[in-house]
């Protein structure tokens, strides 16, 4: 299981536009998996890590509430929610369709910098991966770098959106994937397929593209379901 949250590692934010630096500051969290599954928040903490009052952090939970990246509790307690089997399953083939178009698109309007920006993730990536005492949390993080170079490489802001959307879900599952079973770094292949990814982009193979970035995602979640002690139901 992994540790608690240490709420001293949210960055205080500036003091205008609280409520959206705040939700800004949380949706980062829950994407990069710095959250788990059923893992409580509390305002007061965050409020105070973040250098605010908590009116702001109260609006950004219930933006987050609404988009379903936080739940509310009987006793009125705010927490990450537990995804359960067949949701995952159908989050899972959602990310592969959309993910997978935008790694096909990227391989056609990827920009010089785009590739350095894809090419220093996934060299971090596999660094860690390869590792014989692995940095869990920056193996995550490096994780979601190299998606989201590659998704934004698609020049289609409006689809990163929606990805983005859909990492407030599964970003939560997978911190508990990885540091629950860090030999998975090695095992799971994710890097490879990562290397696969950047390389057809570089060479503008579109459908290889969208098939590294569906195997990926496809691998990692099946590992996941075979668990059986991460999702519920």
């Amino acid at each position: 299981m992994a540790s608690p949250f240490n709420m001293q590692e949210l960055l205080p934010v500036d003091r205008d536009t609280l409520g959206d630096r705040a939700y800004r500051r949380l949706r980062e969290l829950l994407m990069s998996g710095r959250l788990a599954p059923g893992e409580r928040l509390s305002l007061r903490s965050a409020a105070e890590a973040l250098g605010v009052s908590i009116m702001p952090v109260r609006a950004a939970v219930s933006r987050l509430v609404a988009d379903h990246a936080l739940e509310v509790t009987p006793s009125r307690a705010i927490r990450v929610p537990r995804t359960g089997v067949a949701q995952f399953r159908e989050l899972t083939a959602i990310r592969i369709e959309v993910e997978g178009f935008a790694a096909e698109r990227a391989a056609s309007a990827r920009s010089a910098a785009d590739l350095e920006a894809m090419a220093v993730a996934e060299a971090g990536f596999r660094m860690e991966s390869l590792a014989t005492s692995p940095d869990l949390e920056r193996a995550v993080q490096l994780n979601m770098d190299f998606h989201f170079a590659l998704y934004r490489s698609s020049g289609m802001p409006m689809l990163v959106e929606l990805i983005e959307q859909l990492w407030l879900r599964v970003g939560p599952i997978i911190n508990l994937e990885t540091r629950g079973k860090p030999d998975r770094l090695v095992t799971g292949g994710a890097y490879r397929r990562h290397a696969q990814a950047l390389e057809a982009i570089h060479h503008g193979q579109g459908v290889a593209a969208r098939e590294a970035i569906a195997a990926d995602i496809r691998g990692a979640a099946e590992f996941i379901i075979a668990r059986g002690d991460i999702l519920t139901g």
